[in-house]
């Protein structure tokens, strides 16, 4: 098919996660097209992020329009009969407050999205793998994600019958294909997994997964007693999806969103990744292809914050899952630690005042701040002084300024990345609250 002809018509949306409102403004400075998050319990991250309370719905949609951004309600966990009410309550509230769509896969949580006259983006727990799947959903959703096993062949076909049925949504307009293309995979299809609800009595669908897939396993014989080590591979934990290489073909397919993963992930993880496909996105746009120095400085950025390894294209280049992480631990080249906080920061000379209450710091060294108003600004000690005289360096408790060229906030927060060294693991482990104290 002509990739051309196949383009999607109305654009091109880059979707990107909000945990808080740290990442929330950290993907809107790095040219999110539109943000996706949740609110209370019922969403699929209702345990690993650091969730935005319902009140504070109108705040978030403020946000999002007023830096020309969508914002996206996710409720896209099953739902129990007794949790009706709350979903009609959110919905009317999401309604209130202006978001743009729900993300949703309950036929329940469909309808109330509906009754509420809000559009509906139907998720990956759908399970939709075929174009008479998408014909069905259409009454309900203007979006749909399909499963994550698909090639890039088969969705090609869809986005192409999707134009070629003029298959519409409630609200008139084609159909559109949305695609993760960046973040966290698991071996479950798209995600209906029930391996944390049988070890741990919690589940993956409501929110609550506890991720025993991604630890290391021994192989024990009944008979004998031998165990046998699973050597290198964390065979039920795959590494993360990376399509840098490949976007330009996802887009030339003709999806018109593409999600990345990461809700419960940091700010700078949000931003750097944001921004890296907000610059691919924007060369695709531009009529041309990515060079391969430009793939090599992406796919640089993109190791230095939270990664599992890369599995460059999965699925969607028809690879079966042999891509297996190496461990459970993060594999960002950069490590950040914890320096101090600001306590000034002077607009019109651009120099921000922090105290160092965690580590010394060396001019040179790049640092990155954070906080809920400012996101993230990161950039290099390169005009460090201490009681306002230039320094090569600053102990702890010492009071720094340097020059920081984005407007930051009292209390934000200041680290220090460097290179990680080949001992330095980071463990992110997800148990249960009564068996955290054993980890």
């Amino acid at each position: 098919m002509n990739a051309e002809n196949n383009r999607p018509p109305r654009g091109v949306i880059l979707l990107a996660p909000a945990g808080n409102f740290e990442s929330l403004n950290a993907a809107l400075h790095a040219g999110a097209d539109a943000v996706y998050f949740g609110v209370g319990s019922l969403n699929m991250r209702s345990r690993a992020a650091a969730n935005f309370r319902e009140e504070e719905l109108p705040r978030i949609v403020r946000l999002c329009h007023e830096a020309g951004a969508q914002a996206f309600l996710t409720l896209n966990t099953i739902v129990y009969d007794s949790e009706i009410p709350d979903v009609r309550r959110i919905c009317a509230n999401a309604k209130r407050a202006g978001a743009d769509a729900v993300i949703a896969a309950d036929p329940a949580v469909l309808a109330a999205v509906a009754e509420a006259g809000l559009p509906a983006h139907l998720s990956v727990q759908a399970n939709v793998a075929n174009l008479a799947a998408v014909r069905f959903y259409a009454r309900y959703a203007d979006v749909v994600v399909p499963v994550r096993e698909l090639t890039l062949a088969q969705i090609e076909r869809l986005c192409a019958g999707i134009r070629e049925e003029a298959i519409r949504g409630p609200s008139g307009e084609l159909v559109r294909l949305e695609l993760f293309v960046h973040g966290a995979l698991c071996t479950a299809v798209s995600g209906k997994c029930y391996m944390s609800l049988a070890v741990f009595n919690s589940s993956a669908n409501r929110g609550d997964c506890y991720q025993p897939c991604r630890r290391s396993y021994t192989v024990h014989d009944t008979v004998t007693g031998q165990e046998l080590a699973i050597d290198n591979h964390y065979v039920m934990s795959p590494r993360d999806l990376c399509t840098i290489d490949i976007l330009d073909r996802i887009l030339d397919a003709g999806v018109s969103v593409l999600k990345i993963e990461g809700r419960g992930r940091s700010a700078d993880y949000v931003a750097a990744v944001t921004k890296v496909y907000r610059e691919a996105v924007d060369v695709w746009r531009s009529g041309r292809h990515a060079d391969t120095r430009e793939r090599a400085r992406w796919k640089t950025r993109l190791s230095e914050v939270f990664n599992r390894g890369f599995w460059h294209g999965g699925y969607y280049l028809g690879e079966k899952v042999g891509e297996w992480a190496a461990s459970a631990e993060n594999r960002a080249t950069l490590v950040k630690t914890f320096a101090g906080k600001v306590t000034h920061y002077y607009p019109k000379m651009k120099i921000a005042a922090i105290r160092l209450t965690a580590r010394s710091v060396r001019a040179g060294e790049r640092f990155l701040i954070t906080g809920p108003t400012t996101g993230v600004v990161e950039g290099v000690l390169d005009s460090l002084r201490v009681d306002d005289s230039a320094a090569d360096a600053a102990e702890k408790g010492a009071e720094i300024t340097f020059s920081v060229p984005e407007t930051v906030r009292e209390n934000d927060k200041c680290y220090i990345l460097s290179e990680r060294s080949g001992n330095e693991t980071e463990r992110s482990l997800n148990l249960p609250p009564s068996e955290e104290h054993r980890a």
